[in-house]
């Protein structure tokens, strides 16, 4: 591993006349590009630096080094203008990762780089207009557009595409641009930026002459200016007890202005030196984990090492509260403890806030925390001490998994069974834990997945021994599972009328539990106000222009939403098709339980956990630590409660519409209702006393309600895998949806129906052409193919050839060219 780690294929010693490299570019293009390596950049070539290369006719890019050859091409090659790394940015474990990715997943290298590289590592040129100074001033032959550029150009003598756009007031710039170009007004000049900046900031230092203590005690003594002389001294403390001081620390602490600064500098007392520092807060490191684990937790403890000999891949299945957490501490303490990296992959951003805090507590500065909320100067400097291995641990969702380790043990896959593991758009639409698996062969590192509800498929492998299997059947603290009473909605909703928000029997059940000084949650799956609306006149729906959806009504921001293309719409008051004032709103959203708890539950502190309610970095972690801290009181929110949080004083969850959970049109729903509806009971009764849970619901007699009363994950897994094995579903088959989508809906209706044929040629398991229940999003019509393959794994590699094939084939059809195919492989 080292030895490809520091492969230079290029010394100074080489002998080579001629080279060539293979290079990945951020793009969405089907292969990779081979460059020539000019001789005076020979040394600086090694595999994962970044070369500057021309694509195209003129637009510059960072490509990725991914192969060297000395085997001249068979056809002519543009050169590399320039090696931007002096060391690698990725190594070849993360390369291959790419490369198993795009192969498995029917996607690019570049669409998988673009995916895993932060975004100020993704150097692309800016076009820039230079003015022609040879044209002259005289703008008489142009038109309005045109004369307003040109006149600009006159004046700055450059312009970015954007500044064009201001000057024009619209967005099609290219063909005014071309007018220009034509007319020799202007000339086009690519430029090429790094958008990377280090953090600098003011440090004070004490000049070399007063290091001397006879002179510092003459100067202290001997001042007329007693200010600046107490500044003197607050930065003689903090140099003694911190060892640098900035300016802003200085400042702050001293309480001094920045004027009686200036002044110490003038005298030449302190001078100023501007350094790089840490855009991450970093806290001591350190190794802790003297926690004490119960005699359930130590036994599983042995049999996961025991499992890790024999299997580099354990499925640990603990019911919620178990103590799942402390084992994988235990874990990635033995791993660092051994020089290596750990990687705790969580399905959410909004789960790592918890974690984080709990983690830091045992490893400190050792960890990190990697996701999209990190702007991007962040997310280049975490890329690049993790590189370096001087973080050992990073928590983080699923992009986390394209950070360049450079010694990797030990993936932790926590709430293995999560949804939000697979990347929906746009490519890659990979699953994190799946691919986990394959980069973590690349380091021969081990896989600890950990679920209260693990997926069919993971625990399908695991009892056919691909996966070790163990279980942990116990609370920590010995606190026995959350009852669980089913309310029957349809009693309820023939006396109230209408669909039923809150029961009488789940307020009276709050009331008891706030009366106790208790904590409760409410779990309902749609955000909003109202899902939609309807006319109580005619039957009107207000529906997306752009999209074949409902609106939902948001009272928050007074608007209707849809929830597809992000696109907000003027709440009506009167009906466009028939004139009347008689809205009526059907079903509810978190926004109207939070409104009804606010008249109910008046002297309590509600809030509210949703999408729309947790905005901004830090947003998620504040709710937690007030939720935590028992300043909040009844907490609502959408699948974001569900999720592995861990609290103290919750007695209470309330599922508000178990009906909506199994009422989608798929085969995975019992499975997810199942897994969401667990999850949230197990947010109930961790600590102290066992917890309750109410579902409302109108089909009680479902087995999936059946099962999650008994709290019997492995009923349910015989139910489900008996009827996935009748109609041939994962994990005995392996699918594939192809969606296609165009503008005009004639054209994606044919252009599915001659897919459909071709693939019939070699595929008998196929399921539509069809639109999917929800047909037209970002006006684009979609039409949907999916196909059933085998599980054999050369025979699928095969049959992906043979879809690729079939797509190549579709769109050379001129008819079709303009028709987006989009295949996803195990689509959830």
């Amino acid at each position: 591993m080292q030895k490809h780690l520091e492969q230079n294929l290029f010394n100074e010693n080489s002998n080579i006349a001629d080279a060539w490299i293979e290079v990945i570019l951020p793009l969405a293009i089907p292969k990779t590009y081979t460059y020539s390596v000019p001789s005076f950049l020979y040394n600086k070539i090694q595999i994962g630096c970044r070369a500057e290369v021309v694509f195209g006719k003129n637009k510059k890019y960072a490509g990725i080094i991914k192969s060297v050859s000395k085997i001249k091409p068979a056809y002519e090659t543009k050169e590399i203008i320039n090696v931007i790394d002096e060391e690698p940015i990725v190594y070849p474990p993360q390369l291959s990762l790419w490369k198993w990715i795009s192969d498995y997943y029917m996607c690019s290298e570049g669409e998988v780089m673009s995916a895993a590289l932060p975004t100020h590592l993704k150097l692309s040129s800016e076009t820039i207009l230079i003015y022609n100074e040879e044209y002259g001033d005289d703008f008489s032959e142009l038109d309005n557009e045109a004369y307003l550029v040109a006149e600009a150009l006159l004046i700055k003598k450059e312009l970015r595409l954007t500044e064009v756009q201001m000057v024009t007031d619209t967005i099609h710039v290219y063909p005014l641009i071309k007018k220009l170009i034509d007319k020799k007004v202007c000339f086009v000049w690519e430029a090429f930026n790094n958008n990377y900046k280090e953090k600098k900031e003011n440090f004070i230092f004490l000049n070399p002459e007063f290091n001397n203590d006879d002179k510092l005690n003459e100067l202290l003594n001997n001042s007329k200016a007693p200010k600046q002389m107490e500044l003197l001294l607050s930065f003689l403390h903090l140099i003694k007890t911190q060892g640098e001081v900035s300016q802003t620390e200085l400042l702050k602490k001293s309480g001094a202005s920045a004027s009686q600064l200036k002044g110490l500098i003038d005298k030449n007392i302190l001078f100023a030196e501007k350094k790089s520092i840490d855009r991450l807060k970093s806290i001591p490191k350190k190794s802790d984990t003297s926690f004490e684990l119960n005699d359930s937790q130590k036994k599983i403890l042995e049999e996961i090492e025991i499992a890790f000999v024999q299997k580099d891949v354990c499925l640990l299945h603990g019911i919620t509260s178990s103590g799942k957490t402390q084992l994988y501490i235990k874990q990635i303490e033995k791993f660092i403890t051994q020089g290596k990296q750990a990687l705790y992959l969580l399905p959410e951003i909004t789960l790592t806030a918890q974690i984080i805090r709990r983690l830091q507590i045992n490893f400190g500065g050792n960890i990190a925390i990697y996701h999209s909320k990190f702007n991007n100067n962040e997310r280049v400097e975490l890329w690049n001490k993790i590189k370096t291995g001087e973080i050992k641990i990073v928590l983080g969702a699923r992009s986390a998994l394209f950070l360049p380790f450079k010694n990797l043990g030990l993936i932790i896959v926590d709430e293995e069974h999560d949804p939000s593991f697979k990347q929906q758009e746009p490519a890659p639409r990979y699953n994190a834990r799946d691919a986990a698996v394959f980069y973590a062969s690349l380091f021969n590192a081990k896989v600890l997945m950990g679920s209260a509800t693990p997926s069919v498929e993971s625990y399908y492998n695991a009892l056919k021994n691909k996966y070790a299997l163990v279980h942990l059947n116990e609370r920590y603290g010995g606190i026995k599972l959350p009852e669980i009473k089913i309310i029957d909605t349809k009693t309820v909703a023939a006396s109230k009328k209408g669909k039923v928000m809150i029961s009488p029997q789940l307020k009276a059940a709050m009331e008891e539990v706030l009366q106790n000084d208790r904590q409760i949650i409410l779990f309902q799956n749609r955000r909003g106000y109202a899902p939609f609306l309807i006319c109580g006149t005619c039957g009107f729906i207000p529906r997306c222009k752009n999209c074949d959806v409902t609106l939902t009504l948001h009272k928050f921001s007074n608007k209707l939403h849809c929830h597809y293309c992000g696109n907000t719409y003027p709440k009506l008051n009167t009906c466009p098709a028939c004139g009347s004032v008689n809205w009526m709103e059907k079903n509810f959203g978190t926004e109207k339980i939070e409104e009804e708890l606010l008249d109910d539950f008046s002297k309590n502190k509600i809030a509210r956990m949703d999408v729309d309610a947790v905005r901004g970095k830090n947003a998620h972690d504040i709710l937690i630590k007030l939720f935590e801290q028992h300043r909040i009181d009844i907490l609502v929110g959408t699948q974001m409660v569900v999720k592995g949080l861990d609290f103290e004083k919750v007695s209470l969850v309330g599922i508000l519409d178990a009906d909506g959970l199994l009422s989608f049109a798929d085969f995975r729903v019992n499975e997810r209702a199942f897994q969401l509806m667990e999850q949230v009971s197990g947010r109930a009764g961790r600590k102290t006393e066992q917890g309750l849970v109410l579902i409302q619901a109108s089909k009680i007699n479902h087995p999936v309600l059946l099962f999650l009363q008994e709290h019997d994950y492995k009923k349910f897994y015989e139910n489900e895998i008996a009827m996935r094995k009748q109609f041939f579903y994962p994990p005995f088959s392996r699918l594939i949806r192809l969606t296609l989508k165009h503008k005009i809906k004639e054209t994606v209706y044919e252009a599915a129906e001659q897919l459909d044929n071709l693939l019939k040629k070699n595929f008998q398991n196929l399921i539509g052409p069809a639109a999917p229940i929800i047909n037209r999003v970002r006006s684009m019509y979609l039409m949907e193919i999916v196909i059933k393959l085998s599980k054999d794994a050369k025979q699928i590699e095969a049959q992906k050839k043979v879809i690729t094939n079939y797509i190549n084939l579709l769109k050379a059809d001129k008819k079709f060219r303009s028709v987006v195919v989009i295949p996803d492989v195990d689509p959830l």
